[in-house]
């Protein structure tokens, strides 16, 4: 089975490479008893597996049952507020809202879940539901790709496990394809997307006018990302081959043509965005996670169900120019198409964790290690995977909306493996969920995974996924109602039947392609892999990848990783990467030289990098030398970086909160480092008198061992801080006096100095936006009595907050954050492009500051120098459309110098924002605004 699978049994046989992919998944589950009976793997019991899937039905209850109670028919659950969030009614969230399309949406998306949960008779009664109350005739403007992924697979999902339960012969015998009727209806609805000369689909199309004007109100736009147009193969070609209506898988099949017709030819990439109308590549960088991903996922999938070579040839295509240009073990970083050697941003997005997941279904199991480790660690750092994080693992955008792909490649990993490692990863999931996410109401996205604040949002891919693989990774196969190998995952882990390969085909599948001549053959023997191949006779094969990532998080500069390339031994090494040079080592000065950088050291003690492209070895070195010169150009951003500070927490831990309130805190670049005290500080809040701090506090009594409140305005924070302090304060807070600003949508805000020493400055002070500082005085309002604690994220929130002590035991010490070193050296690098042919680069960092090696930043010694942590990327990238337009953290370092407003006109009543709590705080109540 270690042949190419565009041979004999192929395309022409669909029946024969049906079954060979079952025995596939057999050879994948018999190879990892290898693993699973290896001494010393620390196999889980058989009772704790059944006690963490138990686990998971009850994880799956809470959420599903709030959903119903709460928030049915609307499309999502708000778990904060516990009601259902309907478009048009609450504030709008952008491209993130266009999924939702008043058809309920998380119940649809969660029909064939419930089956796979064993959930036989609350599916029944939900198709029920859908067929009653579901109208896809709304005029509403709504994604093309999300609702193809949810909506319609959620009822092809559903029907698909309707028609196996009838035919079982207990359930849904009255069912007569009624989801099928409505996936029909949806497809037709979605049709009028594909009007364009290219094939490829508007991103946006009303579901009751189509793309008419006025009406429609859309189909006007010109661009849309790949993964948009590239992933409706699966969903269309199942719609026509159950309907035997072939016009929604030929239009699906034009647009892949059409992508695969664009690719750049040189490196067989293809592009974030492409303008749907001309085929322009509207954004060229490249990588496997926003925009992109489930294109290649649908390439291989599309193989898997469809039977047509061609599409295993162009996956096998991208995976070569992937491996090539784009992987990095255990890193996956965006190059740009026409320079694939040319990094395109230093940072990762979650999205791409489904890739080990699909290197697995590809047969590349050490890659698909080695990358899920990476990811792995990054999740025991921050609790979650961060929407994006950077290359020394550091977090770029701090949101995690609960998403279900690193769950995923964790089950396939386990199925291809045996590895009872991987259970232990899914219980670390399920731990931190539980942990972090639950609410009264259901399970809450993250909104800042650093502080551990909550946003009201609970996606319906949650439901559809997340608990579908966590349950699936510790079910045994007799736990479930039917054979799940009989089944492919589409990207929102919906269930098509392998039988649709065999049915109402309406496509030729003959391979008439002539265009992959350029790979060798090596390319498809991990086609259909040889289980003897991906598990060598060594019990350790999969701990053996992992070890040497165990710790990569954790060290102070990713050169450990490259360390890891070098012993893995396969291929050549890596060019020189600017965080790897040392201005000291001889070799690094000789392949500057041949990539055509000369380095030049100034009188004044800085060095100065020059490229001249002309002077380099060749031109594949003079191309890395300009990759290694925008890199060195990214350093320039980083010394306004390196005094930035995280947000912090600001947490309500008195009754009837417990700790279950956590709002997102800007810090001050003095007083008291929250992050070196593990408790915080805590203490019951007052307003101080004058409000705006600005002059000596008259109600010294009211703060003196509390924590002050202060609102912005009138003068500097620092001279509110010392004069809180001098009245016995034990800590501040400062509300932002603009109303309705929101750490929702502001950047960080950072409270600086006054230009003078401020070392005298013992206590902790954080600034809340006008939205969260309404909580806490609406709180008081109510409660009179109002704890908090201060510290550098949310500690657990549970009823052990009702026995903590009243003040934390760091509040005697208040100790001033260490001073900052003054820069010894500095590097210099100047960029320009000179006229005429000859191509040059010259690059300079002004004025790099070395700090404390402990503090993660940049350490200068010796002309050595080692990057850790980089946010910025360089000045080609753009930011990712696919990531809901979640905009790049970002920080303010600001004085207070604004206006004072009258904070009684501002004040809401606590009616408004939290209604009473239940008396056994075990749940919240309705909340009438939307304020956490």
């Amino acid at each position: 089975m270690s042949g190419a699978a565009s041979g004999e049994g192929g395309s022409g046989d669909p029946a024969a490479r049906w079954g060979r992919w079952k025995l596939l998944a057999l050879g994948l589950l018999s190879a990892s008893s290898v693993l699973a009976a290896a001494p010393g793997a620390g196999a889980m019991s058989r009772e704790e597996k059944r006690r963490l899937g138990s686990q998971v039905l009850e994880m799956f209850d809470h959420a599903y049952s709030n959903y119903m109670e709460h928030a049915y028919p609307a499309d999502e659950l708000m778990p904060l507020t516990c009601r259902g969030r309907v478009r048009g009614q609450e504030p709008s969230r952008g491209d993130v809202d266009d999924a939702l399309g008043k058809f309920s949406l998380t119940l649809i998306d969660t029909l064939d879940t419930l089956v796979v949960l064993n959930k036989t008779k609350e599916f029944e009664d939900a198709v029920k539901n859908v067929i009653k109350d579901v109208n896809l005739d709304n005029d509403i403007v709504v994604s093309v790709f999300e609702t193809n992924i949810r909506v319609l697979g959620g009822l092809l999902g559903g029907h698909s496990v309707a028609i196996m339960l009838k035919e079982k012969g207990e359930y849904m015998q009255w069912y007569s394809g009624e989801l099928l009727h409505m996936a029909k209806q949806l497809g037709y609805k979605l049709l009028p997307a594909f009007n364009t000369t290219s094939g490829l689909p508007y991103p946006r199309v009303n579901l009751k006018f189509g793309l008419r004007s006025p009406e429609a109100r859309t189909g006007t736009e010109t661009d849309t990302c790949t993964a948009c147009a590239g992933t409706l193969i699966l969903e269309f070609a199942a719609l026509s081959r159950f309907t035997g209506t072939s016009i929604f898988e030929e239009y699906a099949r034009k647009a892949l043509d059409f992508l695969w017709e664009k690719r750049q030819r040189n490196s067989n990439l293809v592009g974030v965005t492409i303008n749907i109308h001309t085929g322009d590549w509207v954004r060229k960088d490249s990588g496997v996670g926003a925009g992109i991903d489930s294109y290649y996922e649908y390439l291989l999938k599309a193989y898997v169900l469809l039977g047509d070579d061609r599409f295993l040839e162009r996956f096998n295509t991208h995976y070569d120019a992937i491996m090539r240009y784009i992987s990095q073990p255990p890193l996956l970083l965006d190059v740009h198409i026409h320079k694939p050697m040319l990094n395109a941003r230093t940072w990762m997005d979650s999205l791409l964790a489904f890739f080990p997941g699909l290197q697995v279904l590809k047969g590349d199991i050490r890659p698909a290690i080695e990358t899920h480790e990476m990811l792995y660690q990054v999740i025991k750092k921050h609790n979650f995977l961060p929407e994006a994080f950077t290359t020394d693992f550091r977090v770029h955008w701090a949101q995690h909306p609960l998403r279900p792909e690193f769950a995923e490649s964790t089950y396939f990993l386990y199925k291809a493996t045996g590895d009872p490692y991987y259970l232990e990863v899914g219980k670390t999931l399920i731990e931190n969920l539980n942990k972090y996410a639950r609410v009264p109401c259901g399970f809450a996205a993250m909104k800042d995974v650093r502080t551990g604040s909550h946003e009201d949002r609970m996606d319906s891919f949650f439901l559809a996924e997340m608990f579908k693989y966590l349950y699936l990774l510790f079910a045994d196969k007799e736990d479930m109602v039917f054979d799940i190998e009989d089944y492919i995952f589409t990207t929102e882990a919906h269930l098509l039947p392998l039988w649709l390969s065999t049915t109402n085909q309406t496509m030729s599948k003959k391979n008439t392609t002539t265009e992959y001549t350029e790979l060798d053959d090596s390319n498809f023997e991990w086609t259909c892999p040889n289980t003897q191949i991906l598990f060598p006779n060594d019990p350790m094969y999969a701990q053996s990848i992992r070890e040497p990532l165990k710790n990569v998080v954790d060290k102070s500069c990713p050169r450990g990783v490259a360390r890891v390339e070098e012993s893995f031994g396969s291929g050549p090494k890596p060019p020189l990467r600017a965080r790897d040079f040392m201005a000291s080592n001889p070799e690094h000065l000789e392949i500057l030289k041949k990539m055509g950088v000369s380095l030049i050291h100034l009188k004044d003690g800085r060095v100065q990098l020059v490229q001249h492209a002309i002077q380099a070895a060749s031109s594949l070195d003079a191309e890395d030398g300009l990759r290694f010169m925008q890199e060195m150009i990214e350093l320039s951003s980083q010394q306004q970086k390196e005094q930035q500070l995280p947000p912090r927490a600001v947490q309500i831990v008195s009754h009837p909160f417990f700790g279950r309130v956590v709002l997102t805190a800007g810090p001050a670049q003095f007083g008291m480092d929250l992050s070196k005290h593990n408790v915080g500080t805590r203490g019951f809040v007052a307003t101080s008198k004058p409000y705006s701090g600005c002059s000596e506090i008259t109600n010294p009594e009211a703060v003196k061992e509390k924590i002050a409140l202060m609102q912005r305005g009138q003068c500097m924070f620092a001279e509110k801080a010392r004069n809180i302090q001098k009245a016995g304060a034990i800590g501040g807070i400062v509300i932002d006096d603009n109303e309705g600003s929101s750490s929702d949508t502001a950047p960080l805000f950072q409270m600086a100095g006054d230009g003078k020493n401020t070392d005298d400055i013992k206590i902790p002070m954080l600034f809340l936006f006008n939205k969260e500082g309404n909580i806490i005085l609406d709180a008081i309002r109510e409660y009179e009595s109002v704890e908090v604690l201060l510290s550098d994220k949310a500690k657990d929130r549970d009823l052990e907050m009702e026995n903590m002590d009243q003040k934390s035991s760091e509040n005697d010490s208040h100790k001033q954050r260490p001073e900052e070193t003054s820069a010894s050296q500095d590097l210099r690098l100047v960029s320009q492009e000179p006229e005429g042919e000859e191509s040059s680069d010259v690059t300079h960092l002004d004025s790099l500051s070395p700090v404390d090696a402990d503090s993660d930043s940049i350490s200068i010694s010796n002309q050595e120098f080692c990057i850790t942590e980089i946010h910025e990327a360089n000045v080609q990238e753009t930011e990712s459309t696919e990531l809901d337009n979640q905009p790049q953290e970002q920080s303010q370092t600001e004085t207070d110098s604004s206006s004072n407003v009258n904070w009684d006109n501002k004040v809401q009543p606590m009616e408004s924002i939290l209604a009473d709590w239940n008396e056994d705080i075990e749940a919240f109540e309705m909340m009438e605004k939307d304020e956490l």
